[in-house]
């Protein structure tokens, strides 16, 4: 969090959306039309033995979301008592909502089950540098319990580069880096599975394929048809309303292919927000707030604009509200 945004101003953007217990499985009511946040975010207190990547596990988090969202806290070794922020409140995606949406930028799935009213949320390990996962509307085209894997050549080239070598073909089991289960997309070499390696989720860290907790998977699994559409897209701000007022999430920026990239923040953001041609015209952002919250990358939404009355205007030299 930069200097301009103190802890306290911080603490009191998002106090209305502190408690006290930790989150269990990430589904919520979806919120009426014209509203667009689900979730709270949560507080826990850190024991002794505590790490991100296992805090992250127990409540369906990623692991960079917990580092984004704890700035300044050792992830390897929080301490006891230490407050930790969990990231359990979102900004949902712009789009349809129905079927699966997976926005890279936050390593994260969102499954909308048909006729009901709710929302499911995942964190997903996605491809890593070189080997970015894929902008695209597709859908799911098969559904394969204990599968077994079959490296391509280039896998296999790169494994024996690193004097690795795969066998043709991994059998099931618990060794299987697809794990217990794995969505065949209709997109040549991209699947939705599992995987052996639980530590990977929420970062980038696959060979473009997106990668989920096995128990997550798998409740996915007992949900998901076969011909579900996938929309899978790389929204670094997201912009939502509630209450009436407007809220800006913000991610760090990915190139298309999955890379992290230094473009112009705030270009960024100022057309992320002109997307949302639902909002009034009279809104006035605090561009002051927006600028933090831009420059925070924490992945928590931040009330940039309030409910009929408009915020504090932009300062000398900043962007006007569109």
């Amino acid at each position: 969090m930069p200097p301009s945004l103190s802890v306290l101003t911080r603490s009191l953007l998002l106090a209305a959306a502190f408690a006290a217990t930790p989150a269990m499985a990430l589904e919520f009511p979806l919120p009426p039309a014209g509203e667009d946040i689900i979730g709270q975010v949560q507080t826990i207190t850190a024991k002794y033995e505590d790490t991100f990547a296992d805090i992250a596990t127990a409540n369906d988090l990623g692991y960079l979301e917990m580092v984004d969202a704890n700035p300044g806290v050792d992830p390897w070794l929080p301490g006891a008592g230490t407050q930790i922020v969990l990231p359990t409140r979102f900004i949902l995606p712009p789009g349809p909502r129905e079927g699966i949406v997976i926005n890279l930028a936050e390593y994260r799935l969102y499954y909308y089950p048909k006729g009901e009213d709710v929302v499911r949320t995942y964190p997903l390990g996605i491809g890593r540098e070189g080997w970015g996962s894929p902008i695209a509307h597709t859908k799911i085209i098969a559904k394969t319990p204990n599968p077994t894997w079959t490296p391509p050549a280039s896998i296999k080239a790169e494994h024996a580069a690193d004097g690795d070598p795969l066998p043709n073909v991994v059998p099931a089991g618990p060794d299987n880096p697809l794990g217990p289960f794995k969505f065949t997309l209709g997109l040549p070499g991209y699947l939705i599975h599992g995987s052996n390696k639980q530590f990977g989720i929420g970062m980038r860290t696959s060979h473009g394929c997106f990668r989920m907790y096995n128990d997550n998977v798998l409740e996915l699994a007992s949900m998901v048809p076969v011909g579900t559409g996938v929309r899978i897209m790389n929204e670094s701000y997201k912009f939502g309303m509630s209450g009436g007022k407007v809220y800006l999430e913000a991610h760090a920026q990915l190139t298309d292919k999955g890379d992290p990239v230094t473009l112009d923040r705030h270009t960024a953001v100022i057309n992320a927000l002109l997307n949302r041609r639902d909002f009034a015209p009279d809104i006035k952002m605090n561009w002051d707030v927006v600028r933090d919250v831009v420059a925070a990358e924490d992945g928590l939404p931040v009330e940039i604009a309030g409910a009929g009355v408009p915020m504090i205007s932009s300062a000398p030299g900043s962007p006007p509200a569109p």
